[in-house]
């Protein structure tokens, strides 16, 4: 995907297009707020918008470009859920399987009632945790950054992180397991929602159900066949002059540096390959995943899921049919609560009004820790890709502001 057609082609208005190249370089990268950006705007299989704006690299006035490679953190998740729902689609393993049946040092996972590691205090789970429990976030597990209760802080006492390289964290996936084993849930899996290294784990089934490395299996069966060609779990050899700087936003607002480019633990080969947050990518790697979903998991001739295999993933699985306001629990997400379901591996948008935002009914997405962002628009035949590099998430809400200027540039 890479020519950008008049956006009225497409039933979108130039002008009203044009207000998000002014938005963000007037209130983020000219106030300082952010480095740069890239955006993406596609709509009935053309891009209709894509700018490169401010700079990739500060510290070195490398100016942002097309091509620019991002960490794309927990944007990683849905490309792990996609690697498990094609096993499933080859009958190798179920949602409904516990997932003892295939890490068999977890078929008594307790949950937790009280006490600190090492001496928590546990009761047994109301039943096994699934294969779907994982994808949907339901599983009971956690993720050891959050700094909300005595499980997750457990979970850094025996170095279980959130998969980010340069963390403290498991040196395989396999390691990961076995120290999870021997950790307490935090619910009964299926009762509530808490976002968590669930999706890792997703990854460690993968590698285990398919025989092959986990980073094997994503790049012959998703990123070759859909021409990701900068997607990986490391910087592609002799691109680092492509990577993005990664800031953190100070409480006094002002930016540092989370991580150079030039030394960054994305260099050098990995052992841990996080299904939860440990992919790079560019905008235009990832828009071939996302028109792939939309065209109902087929792109320019490579089927990677059927389109059955999408709509099951796009329904709600939240306890009782309810939205994460009623169901999540734990300090972290990247998504908003109100009026959004989760499915097996994104966040499903159920009721707009509830939402307060725009978008369509059924819109699915998710985004990532350096405040990257895509969703994808059945209805309206749309994705956005949105990737920086700013840490927190939350700093700032890009991603509704980006959903009102792109949803007002809708003309039919």
């Amino acid at each position: 995907m890479t020519t950008i057609v008049r956006p009225e082609d497409v039933g979108l208005n130039s002008a009203r297009l044009a207000r998000i190249d002014h938005h963000l370089r007037e209130q983020y990268i000219d106030a300082g707020r952010i480095a740069g950006a890239v955006t993406l705007v596609a709509r009935h299989g053309q891009i209709a918008h894509f700018s490169a704006l401010g700079l990739a690299d500060r510290e070195r006035k490398r100016p942002m470009t097309e091509d620019t490679i991002f960490r794309i953190y927990s944007m990683t998740k849905p490309v792990t859920s996609i690697a498990m729902m094609m096993l499933i689609e080859q009958a190798r393993c179920s949602l409904t399987d516990a997932v003892h049946r295939h890490i068999p040092e977890w078929e008594n996972l307790r949950v937790h009632r009280y006490g600190a590691w090492p001496a928590f205090v546990t009761e047994a789970a109301h039943r096994p945790m699934t294969i779907r429990d994982l994808l949907t976030h339901t599983s009971g597990l956690t993720y050891g950054f959050t700094f909300h209760d005595a499980v997750d802080a457990g979970y850094r006492r025996v170095g279980i992180s959130g998969g980010v390289p340069g963390e403290e964290r498991p040196t395989t996936l396999r390691d990961m397991v076995e120290k999870l084993a021997k950790m307490p849930l935090l619910f009964s899996p299926g009762t509530r929602w808490n976002y968590s290294v669930s999706t890792d784990v997703v990854g460690y089934l993968v590698e285990k159900i398919s025989g092959e490395p986990f980073d094997e299996f994503l790049r012959k069966n998703i990123f070759e066949p859909l021409g990701m060609r900068d997607t990986g779990f490391r910087l592609p050899d002799g691109q680092a002059g492509r990577f993005a700087a990664n800031y953190r936003r100070q409480i006094d607002k002002r930016l540092t540096l989370e991580d150079d480019p030039e030394n960054s633990p994305y260099l050098p080969a990995q052992s841990f390959f996080s299904g939860g947050g440990g992919l790079v990518s560019t905008a235009t790697d990832y828009a071939r995943f996302c028109q792939m979903l939309l065209n109902g998991g087929i792109y320019e001739g490579a089927r990677i899921v059927s389109r059955k295999t999408l709509e099951l993933m796009v329904q709600n699985y939240l306890p009782g049919g309810g939205d994460l306001a009623s169901c999540a629990t734990g300090s972290f997400s990247e998504t908003t609560n109100d009026g959004i379901g989760f499915g097996l591996g994104f966040a499903i948008v159920l009721d707009l009004a509830k939402r307060q935002g725009h978008g369509s009914l059924g819109e699915f997405y998710w985004g990532g820790a350096a405040s990257t962002a895509f969703w994808v628009d059945p209805e309206e035949d749309l994705f956005v890709v949105f990737l920086t590099q700013l840490m927190p998430s939350t700093a700032y809400n890009f991603r509704g502001q980006l959903r009102s200027l792109v949803y007002a540039a809708i003309e039919e």
